[in-house]
Parts: C-alpha cells; structure tokens; sequence
C-alpha cells in the first residue's frame, strides 16, 4: 500500500490556526507546529499500525478500515470515529467527546509526499511529510 513507511513531517499549511480553533493554548500551539512528528505506517489488509513518534509522545495506534475506535491526541482531546478507504485517500471521520464536534482527515499521496488535510469547524489544515 502507499502509506507503507515511514514519514516525517516536513511542513505545515494553516495548522497553527487550525489548533486555536481547536482550542489549544498558544504554548502548546508553537510548540506544536514543530513538534518533529514521525510516523511509521504499516497496513496488512483492513488492518493499519500507526507509530507516532514526536516531541510529545510516542504512541501506537491500531484500527481497521470501518471500524470505530478511540483516539487521544497530543493535547489531551479525546475522539472516537473511524478511518475509511477512498480510492486512494484514507478519510477519517471523528466527533470530539467532549463536545460532539466533528473532526475530518484525509491522508492522500500527492507527489511522493503523504498530505494530512485536517477539517474542523471549516477550518482546513494540512501537514505535509517526506518519506524517509
């Protein structure tokens, strides 16, 4: 599968606004926006392993395709929802517990870099990473 890798971050598009709307403190906002994130992305069929490894935390995240989990980001904010194939984007759906918000991604392979579109409360970011 395309996702297979490892990716690292490599720039961000909007996302420091994207994390105020998400109402994250300035603080945690910068350093957020260069917090060197690294993902390590497997895939044996529906099932996909997710290492996340970052200034932050380091995590592992299991899911399949269609199935509901729950997620924690880095902050704290707790989300459940599932991520789906698309042709070739993987889209995840969440709500925010805390408020029901909803919390919309796409991973898309765009010109040998993977593109991580965020969408909450119509505010659209994207962090991009390199393959390494």
């Amino acid at each position: 599968m395309a996702f297979d890798g490892t990716w690292k971050v490599d720039r961000n598009e909007n996302y420091e606004k994207f994390m105020e709307k998400m109402g994250i403190n300035m603080v945690k906002r910068k350093l957020a926006s260069h917090d060197n994130l690294k993902l390590i992305i497997t895939q044996e069929g529906n099932k996909f392993t997710v290492k996340e490894s970052s200034t932050f935390r380091n995590t592992e995240i299991v899911f399949e395709l269609g199935v509901t989990f729950n997620y924690s980001l880095a902050d704290g904010t707790e989300l459940t929802g599932a991520w789906s194939l698309e042709g070739n984007k993987l889209v995840g759906k969440f709500k925010r517990v805390d408020n029901g918000n909803e919390l919309n991604a796409v991973r898309e392979i765009i010109g040998g870099e993977m593109v991580q579109t965020y969408v909450y409360e119509g505010v659209e970011a994207k962090r991009i990473f390199k393959k390494e």
